[in-house]
Order: structure tokens, then C-alpha cells, then sequence
């Protein structure tokens, strides 16, 4: 059987998950958003951490409670471990069913981002082209939630977002095209969620949008983390100023019906 940690417990699970840098089970296991399951509330020898598409393990992959934990999950989930065990874990347990690919990790170091360098960047906006902040009107615009609903998806509300969360759009006629915004949010800073329209890339909009959002954020003094899903989300991040970390095996948990 496995069991929802509550706010205390999350806490004391920040050792069983200490070698994985990930701001996203930081923003769990603070208190801000997701859940977190465990295969005992007293003493818990494996863990589950869920904030929207992301999951993650720890602990000891090999009880049959881990196998429940394995399968609490919802639709396609990315799923992420940091040791062999585990990996090898999640390929017996959803065999024919996943696919591994690879993330990026950035340093989290605040001196590599430059402002004036950021600052440059909003100049380049195109004509037509118009950078607002998402405020309440545009966090409920369906056209942002098209572009990605995880710009505001892990919040209880839009008023929760507008409470909690910060972002930047770009308008082209009225109609927002480009967004970088927070995925998730941790004691000292954001998880950054970017994405463009396809009609309107190539144009420099994300690099717009995601100068906007870092600067807000260095002013705020909180830290804007940067994870790649891809070569292209990696040389915009290390166009912006992000150092290179290391590539790390990520899973995508298909469901049936996916497959």
C-alpha cells in the first residue's frame, strides 16, 4: 500500500531525493505544488514526487510498493530517476511502453546571467509584434493555453497563477503567439515553461519572451531555472546566458491508448 505524504512529511523527504538538483520536487516538497506518495508515513524506503507532467522516484526501487508507486501515475508522464537500479526498474515495469530520451541541465549560477546582455534582447522584438506581461485577462486567454497549458496549469486558479506565478506573452494582432512563464515555482525562484506558435518561429520571439521573464525575475531576487527538452530549448537557453550542465535519461510513460 502506498500513502500521500502531507506537508511535514514532504520535508523530511528532502534527503531521500538530495541527489537530484531538480527545482520541480523542490516546489513539492516546499509546499507550493504537487504530491508527494511514499510506501510508509513513518519511515518511507521509496518515494514518488508528481508536479503535472513530471514524476519522479528515490529510495529503494525494488518492493512491490514500488511497483505501485510505479504505477501511480497519470496519462504520459515524464518520468525521471538518478540511479541504475531505478531505470532499470521503470524499463521491466513499462516494458513496451516508454521511451528514453534525454534532458538538459543548466548550472543554477546567477552570475552567468547578464542583464545588459538580457536587456539587449527586448530591442530585437519584430514590428507587429507586442511584449506584455500575463496579467489576469491573459493568463485565461484561450489562445495562451493553446501555445502551452503549462504556462499556468500547475496553479489552483488564475488567480493562484496571478498571486504566485510571473510571465511574459507576446501579441501579434491581438492574439497571443509566444509565452515564457513559470512551470513552477520554489522558495528562491521559477522552473521556466517556453513555447511559440509554430506560425510565428524563427523570429526571435522566445529569446524576447524568456529575456523578459529572466530580468523579472533577477529583479525579484529569485532564480530563474532553465531545463532543456530538447537541442532547440538548449542553445536558446545558452544563447541567453545559461551554462551547459549535463544531459540526464528521462522516460516518457505512454499509455495504452498512446501507444
Amino acid at each position: 500500500m502506498i500513502y500521500k505524504a502531507n506537508d511535514e512529511l514532504k520535508r523530511d523527504l528532502f534527503s531521500m531525493f538530495k541527489g537530484m538538483d531538480s527545482t520541480i520536487i523542490r516546489s513539492c516538497l516546499e509546499g507550493h505544488m504537487g504530491t508527494a506518495w511514499v510506501d510508509d508515513l513513518e519511515n518511507p524506503t521509496c518515494a514518488q514526487v508528481l508536479v503535472g507532467i513530471f514524476v519522479f522516484y528515490a529510495g529503494i526501487p525494488k518492493s512491490k510498493e514500488a511497483e505501485e508507486l510505479l504505477h501511480n501515475i497519470p496519462d504520459n508522464v515524464l518520468a525521471i530517476v538518478d540511479t541504475q537500479d531505478w531505470k532499470e526498474r521503470i524499463e521491466t515495469v513499462h516494458k513496451n511502453r516508454i521511451e528514453k530520451f534525454r534532458r538538459y541541465k543548466f548550472k543554477k549560477n546567477v552570475n552567468d546571467l547578464d542583464r545588459n546582455h538580457l536587456e539587449s534582447y527586448l530591442t530585437t522584438l519584430p514590428d507587429g509584434y507586442e511584449l506584455k506581461r500575463i496579467d489576469k485577462s491573459l493568463a485565461g486567454d484561450p489562445n495562451l493555453n493553446q501555445i502551452s497549458e503549462d504556462f499556468t496549469s500547475q496553479f489552483d486558479s488564475i488567480d493562484d497563477y496571478i498571486e504566485r506565478g510571473i510571465g511574459f506573452g507576446i501579441l501579434h494582432n491581438g492574439e497571443v503567439v509566444c509565452g515564457a512563464s513559470s512551470y513552477s515555482i520554489y522558495n528562491e525562484g521559477i522552473e521556466i515553461e517556453v513555447a511559440t506558435h509554430r506560425k510565428h518561429r524563427r523570429k526571435g520571439l522566445a529569446t524576447v519572451a524568456s529575456s523578459a521573464l529572466i530580468l523579472e525575475c533577477l529583479k525579484k531576487g529569485i532564480y530563474p531555472s532553465w531545463d532543456a527538452a530538447n537541442y532547440a530549448s538548449t542553445l536558446l537557453a545558452e544563447e541567453l546566458g545559461y551554462i551547459l550542465d549535463k544531459p540526464y535519461d528521462t522516460y516518457y510513460i505512454y499509455t495504452n491508448q498512446a501507444r
